[in-house]
């Protein structure tokens, strides 16, 4: 929010952001400008919140331990969900900025998990 407020004019992790400037057209036809952060934790995944959103389901599981099953239904449902999310969004932004998301893609060339995923 930062980065779009002041235009890509900000320091991120103490240094200042990268940004990509992207144009897209809106739902009424307006051409419209923002900036794709590429510093902080959306230099190391493309969806690094789903990232943070799985963590804290795996950590809601780890005091039932291996006396339950029903903790890890969450995790379960939640990983399917943002799994597939992360498809939906990447083809979605692909749509909205175009060349501009795929160089986003090759400078963040994980979806959630670097080096794996």
């Amino acid at each position: 929010m930062l980065a779009r407020q002041t235009n890509g004019k900000c320091n991120i992790w103490g240094k200042p952001a990268t940004v990509i400037r992207a144009t897209y057209t809106d739902n009424y036809g307006i051409q419209k400008r923002t900036v794709l952060l590429v510093s902080g934790f959306w230099s190391v995944g493309r969806h690094m919140n789903y990232t943070f959103e799985l963590l804290f389901a795996v950590v809601l599981c780890l005091p039932s331990l291996v006396y339950s099953p029903i903790p890890y239904l969450r995790l379960i449902f939640v990983s399917i969900l943002l799994i597939h999310r992360t498809y939906r969004d990447d083809e979605k932004c692909s749509q909205k900025y175009g060349t501009q998301w795929d160089e986003y893609c090759k400078l963040v060339p994980y979806k959630m998990i670097p080096g794996l995923f």
